[in-house]
């Protein structure tokens, strides 16, 4: 019973991700294309600068909220309401002490705004007026919205997702319309900030309904801090993790134009979107999975807990060898219909890029599962798979350029997430013999090389029609794709029980719902 509960939730999850990816995607084009026209590329430009330049101030969560996500688990599970009254009443102090923080950083910086923006396009009344409205947005998840913490680690981020992205959807409306009607640059700052506030309201009497019992006192904050020094230390471990992350991501492209130029940076940065729009819809279409683990794991059933991994990790791996499939095959095309040959990459250079995106997806399972545990202790290995893929790249982009640099991520990606993660999660948590997991992968992506060197025999009639318009991209797109899904997936169910169970427990859901 309690496994199908997470199958509906995580299932109920992704369809209202899904939902309001697709909505938001499409409103997202069609609304920059308004407001560059209505109130200039410059506005957009300054809007877009001091929102980036407020990112910067979120480092000082720490990453809080992701500690606290996996401490609510076990008390969800076991429905311990007096232990997640205290658990958020923590998170409400500490987000607290951070927001005043992040108020006093951010005031130090206002004081630099004069020398960031010295032009004279804008009034600096404008220009603070925005600085100091997005400021408060910002705020009020660290002040009034941090209990919906307790949403995502239920199971029933589809909450979170509805109320947001629809107040979201709505606030985006009414700008386009004031944008359209009134060009005044003032009143669409002021509807960003009023609709924060809506939603803020919305969301806690929304939390009211679903946890009538949900009592924070804050004035208990640090009294009760002392109970979970876990809070404390999972919190720096991810911190840790977060900078040497951020430090990684933020490095390559300066690597990329120290070994090549600017234009090539802009190319690579091409298909670097149209990745990131892809990974974001299939984060979308699993948006739950995260909590449903964290809730088996504090089951506490080991066997039960290895078979779902094995489950997960044969799904994932399929999918992720039908988006190297697609982003191998159909990139290029989309590149040259969208913006020109001249910007069209040889496939092979990125190659080393496009693995990297499918180990990534491929062995996400294994962070699900670490996260789950609340194995965030090897704060060590995200600065080493920083420094190999700095050397790799650095070294092997001397000599062969931008293949070299991307050999460098893939390189560090193939060590620490794949080498390290699955050494850390079977030996710390799940107990799994390390040698059963890579003969699965092996064997997963044997079966995938081998389908898509057969189908690239007889591929060649259809990249080219392929090129002669979106539609026919789009038709040629899902019939390929659709063929390379189907003989995967038929060669991965007679050799693969994970993914034999994984379609058996989806088809039963499905089954039993329809009755």
């Amino acid at each position: 019973m309690e496994r199908e509960s997470r199958v509906k939730k995580t299932l109920l999850n992704a369809r209202v991700n899904l939902l309001f990816y697709f909505l938001t995607l499409l409103l997202s084009f069609f609304s920059r294309k308004i407001f560059l026209d209505c109130l200039g590329a410059d506005f957009v430009g300054l809007t877009g600068t001091l929102q980036n330049i407020l990112g910067y101030l979120n480092l000082a969560e720490l990453g809080i909220g992701s500690a606290i996500g996996y401490l609510l688990y076990k008390p969800i599970f076991d429905q311990d309401h007096t232990k997640i009254n205290e658990i958020i009443t923590v998170m409400g102090f500490l987000y607290r002490w951070i927001g005043i923080l992040i108020i006093a950083g951010g005031i130090i910086i206002s004081f630099f705004l004069p020398a960031i923006f010295p032009g004279d396009q804008f009034p600096m009344k404008l220009i603070f007026f925005a600085y100091f409205t997005f400021l408060g947005s910002s705020l009020i998840g660290y002040f009034i919205n941090y209990k919906q913490i307790l949403l995502g680690a239920d199971q029933k981020e589809y909450v979170v997702t509805a109320y947001y992205q629809s107040a979201n959807i709505i606030k985006t409306i009414v700008q386009l319309v004031l944008a359209y009607y009134t060009r005044n640059l003032y009143l669409w700052v002021a509807i960003e900030f009023s609709f924060g506030i809506i939603y803020a309201f919305i969301l806690n009497w929304k939390l009211k309904q679903t946890y009538p019992w949900l009592n924070t006192e804050l004035s208990q904050g640090r009294r009760l801090l002392k109970q979970y020094p876990d809070v404390w230390k999972k919190t720096g471990q991810l911190f840790l993790h977060k900078i040497a992350y951020m430090v990684t991501c933020q490095s390559y492209n300066v690597i990329i134009y120290a070994f090549t130029n600017l234009a090539t940076v802009a190319i690579y940065g091409n298909y670097t979107m149209i990745i990131s729009k892809l990974n974001t819809m299939l984060s979308n279409f699993l948006g739950g999975m995260g909590a449903s683990i964290g809730n088996l794991v504090a089951e506490g059933n080991q066997d039960k807990t290895k078979n779902i991994f094995w489950r997960i990790s044969a799904m994932k791996t399929f999918i992720g060898g039908i988006f190297f499939y697609g982003i191998y095959t159909f990139s290029n095309p989309f590149i040259y219909l969208w913006v020109g040959q001249e910007y069209v990459l040889p496939i092979w250079i990125l190659l080393p890029f496009f693995f990297k995106t499918y180990c990534d997806y491929t062995t996400s399972t294994l962070g699900t599962f670490l996260y789950a545990h609340g194995l965030f202790y090897d704060v060590w290995a995200p600065f080493v798979e920083a420094a190999i893929c700095a050397a790799v790249s650095i070294g092997c982009g001397y000599f062969w350029g931008l293949f070299g640099v991307l050999l460098g991520s893939m390189t560090s990606n193939i060590i620490i997430n794949i080498g390290w993660k699955s050494y850390f999660l079977f030996k710390k948590g799940l107990r799994i013999e390390l040698g059963k997991f890579y003969l699965y992968l092996f064997k997963f992506m044997a079966i995938q090389a081998v389908v898509l060197l057969f189908i690239e025999r007889f591929s060649d009639k259809v990249l080219a029609y392929s090129q002669e318009n979106f539609f026919n991209l789009f038709v040629a797109m899902i019939a390929m794709v659709l063929l390379y899904s189907i003989m995967t997936g038929i060669l991965i169910y007679l050799t693969d029980k994970g993914f034999r169970e994984f379609l058996k427990q989806i088809t039963s859901y499905l089954l039993n719902k329809n009755r």
